[in-house]
């Protein structure tokens, strides 16, 4: 999220599910909006959900940037923001979705591991993949050795996605992102 501000990027909120989420410190000192919908007062994911839905729709967004955001969206969530809500995630995909993707590369010896940004669906780290970022892995790699490489790369690749978006130069054709322009999707960064 931090790296979204840098970016100068127009946010016109930062909503979090826990009230002690470091980004909702940084956005307001920014001068950004920002709200809790607490998941933990919601009987259900889809109680949550809509709560969620109604807080973003107060900002009339035209894309939903998820920046760690630790919570499983219900498919009707997801399809309510069809192709205007977007993810990064912390390996290649599809490659290691889910949560410990670090360690997860390591122990299967990958030479290159990286971050991906994508188009969030009903299926758990499976969207159509935006851009992506590849950094080696070193013999030397432990697994946050290795996360702070990716992270770096990260704070490249979502900016560049979501200002993509936002200047309507992302197109979606049967399940796959095509950038007008000659934008690389792939970033091959050093050690």
């Amino acid at each position: 999220m931090r790296a979204l501000l840098d970016a100068g990027l127009p946010v016109s909120a930062v909503i979090s599910n826990r009230a002690d989420a470091e980004g909702l410190t940084l956005a307001a000192a920014r001068g950004v909006a920002t709200r809790v919908v607490e998941h933990r007062g919601h009987a259900t994911r889809e109680a949550f959900d809509a709560a969620l839905a109604l807080e973003i729709e107060r900002f009339a967004p035209r894309l939903v940037a998820l920046a760690g955001f630790m919570r499983i969206l219900t498919p009707g969530f997801v399809a309510r923001y069809h192709a205007r809500l977007l993810n990064i995630h912390p390996s290649l995909l599809p490659a290691f979705p889910g949560l410990d993707t670090h360690r997860r590369a390591l122990a299967a010896g990958v030479k290159v591991h990286g971050c991906t940004v994508h188009f969030v669906t009903a299926e758990l780290d499976h969207g159509p993949i935006v851009v992506q970022a590849a950094v080696p892995v070193l013999a030397e790699d432990d697994a946050a050795s290795l996360a702070a490489r990716v992270l770096q790369q990260e704070h490249v690749v979502y900016p560049r996605a979501v200002r993509w978006f936002l200047d309507g130069r992302l197109q979606l054709r049967d399940g796959v992102v095509h950038v007008k322009g000659n934008d690389a999707q792939l970033v091959l960064a050093g050690r």
